[in-house]
């Protein structure tokens, strides 16, 4: 499903941006919903009726607390329809088997699985619809009238699917009246190319040696190919989602719109605390806007603070799967996260390259508690990790993939945007380099098998 959508959106794109282009300003936004529309079908048509009920849904609700904003209960009761709606929405698809899981392995009972199928991107689109009436609601913006502008917000292909995370106050200016330039275009066609040279490129070839890692018994490989599987999934999941990003804010910008940026280089952060400023950076702003403060934030006792920061670290991971090893990689960064706020901060800035030090390992054994969901084997790949084994494994593994793992830790630095500035004024260069990417990038799509997209299943 996600190889064909990824190739129908390369088939679609030429003649869905030539209709937009050439379709006059105020039916801009009604073509771009139709072919929304049409890109999430090919997806996942059977869903087609909860994608335009989410829009239904938050479009009467935000419109009925425009018309009784000085009836505090009334205006209450439309933000609670939509907040029950999209919360609704995504735990009966999302954590239905879960809870029903857990029930039988506690109480005994055999109550039999629904096996439902994820629609797509309902995760990242249920937060950007009900984030909508929650701002309508506190009067940061008004209630949208148009409804077609609206559901061309809700479903706007480019960012549908896996994000980054889009809130209405975002775009909503850009929405009712963006101007589109060669210059922009350009800008927004460059940014796509890159983002695809480093989700195919990089984070498929990477992936792959994640992908033999995993497959093996994990009490039978050495330590060294253990640390280096982890590091592997470490770079696959970065490239992935942030490649993903970086395609859907190239081609938000081919249609006008400034998408904001959801990545910024977190590898090099020097704590927990910075990663998660520059890691899904929209995520981490929408639970800072509308769970974190909320709950009061930092403007409370300490107790109630490292309250609050347990609950937003409990959603985060929860958010990512039905599963309870991404509550407890949630529940790691919040033990961490405590610990630089309450001491470790200030002692980590001072010392930038122990902070480095400090920080990839705790990152290494994050990704491992995100990436097996099974307990007993992520017990057997965490005994391997600390309890030496030896083997030469790892030398045959190195040989492979020495290359690109050597080529995806220097990418994960500033180091391709420095040679961008230092050959800036050579457009010849960075024309070159863009097109051999998106060419080898392209023949890859169409040759390959292993085209995996992590973030999909969220």
């Amino acid at each position: 499903m996600v190889f064909s959508s990824i190739l129908f959106l390369f088939r679609f794109m030429p003649i869905a941006f030539i209709v937009y282009y050439l379709t006059p300003r105020r039916y801009k936004n009604l073509v771009l919903f139709i072919e929304s529309i049409i890109f999430y079908s090919w997806g996942e048509v059977k869903y087609f009726p909860i994608m335009v009920a989410s829009v239904l849904v938050d479009y009467i609700a935000s419109k009925g607390i425009r018309l009784h904003r000085q009836n505090k209960a009334a205006c209450k009761g439309f933000l609670l329809m939509s907040v029950f709606f999209n919360l609704g929405m995504l735990f009966f698809f999302k954590y239905t088997d879960f809870f029903i899981q857990n029930i039988n392995a506690v109480a005994g009972t055999s109550i039999p699985l629904l096996h439902l199928t994820l629609p797509l991107g309902i995760s990242f689109y249920t937060f950007q619809t009900m984030s909508y009436t929650i701002d309508v609601y506190r009067g940061d913006v008004e209630a949208e009238q148009n409804i077609i502008d609206f559901a061309a917000f809700v479903v706007l292909f480019p960012q549908l699917i896996a994000g980054p995370i889009v809130r209405y106050t975002d775009i909503n200016r850009e929405l009712k009246e963006r101007t589109m330039d060669l210059g922009q275009i350009q800008r927004g066609v460059e940014t796509f190319i890159l983002g695809l040279g480093r989700k195919v490129l990089l984070a498929n070839n990477i992936g792959a040696l994640w992908s033999e890692v995993e497959a093996m018994n994990y009490g039978s490989i050495s330590t060294p190919l253990a640390w280096m599987g982890i590091l592997a999934f470490s770079l696959q999941i970065y490239f992935d989602f942030s490649g993903y990003s970086l395609m859907a804010i190239g081609l938000g910008r081919m249609l006008g719109f400034e998408f904001p940026q959801n990545f910024n280089h977190p590898y090099i952060s020097r704590s927990v605390t910075e990663f998660w400023r520059r890691w899904h950076m929209t995520l981490g702003s929408w639970f800072r806007e509308y769970l974190y403060i909320p709950l009061g934030g930092n403007r409370c006792s300490k107790a109630r603070n490292f309250f609050n920061i347990l609950v937003v670290w409990a959603c985060t991971g929860f958010w990512h799967g039905a599963s309870w090893n991404f509550v407890l990689w949630g529940l790691f960064f919040f033990v961490f996260l405590v610990l630089e706020k309450s001491f470790l901060l200030p002692r980590l800035n001072r010392h930038p390259v122990l902070s480095r030090i400090y920080l990839l390992p705790l990152l290494l054994i994050s990704w491992t508690l995100f990436a097996i969901t099974d307990f007993s084997l992520l017990g057997q790949y965490f005994h391997t990790m600390f309890v030496y084994q030896p083997g030469g494994d790892w030398v045959y593994y190195l040989r492979n993939y020495a290359v690109v793992l050597v080529l995806g830790i220097l990418l994960s630095t500033p180091l391709l945007e420095w040679l961008g500035e230092k050959v800036s004024g050579h457009r010849w260069i960075r024309y070159s380099f863009l097109s051999v990417v998106l060419v080898v990038s392209i023949a890859y799509l169409v040759d390959a098998t292993y085209n995996p997209f992590l973030y999909f299943r969220f």
